[in-house]
């Protein structure tokens, strides 16, 4: 590795140190489109939805949600 390429390399990797951090939603995102596979978004939406129920189904909420079932 020559000398300017070191020096090049070692001002992009401060470039990116720099830059803030992503979150995960938007990691995901990217990765969704990048790769393509939006196929993957309706059954995380659907796991997220059961998730939910799952979690409001031990609170006061829970006389509501069983006439769905």
């Amino acid at each position: 590795m020559t000398e300017s390429s070191g020096s090049s390399l070692r001002k992009e990797f401060e470039e990116q140190a720099r830059q803030g951090r992503t979150t995960l939603l938007a990691e995901f995102l990217d990765f969704l489109k990048h790769n393509k596979k939006w196929w993957l978004l309706p059954i995380l939406l659907m796991l997220l939805l059961l998730g939910l129920i799952v979690l409001l189904s031990g609170t006061a909420v829970a006389p509501f949600l069983y006439p769905l079932f």
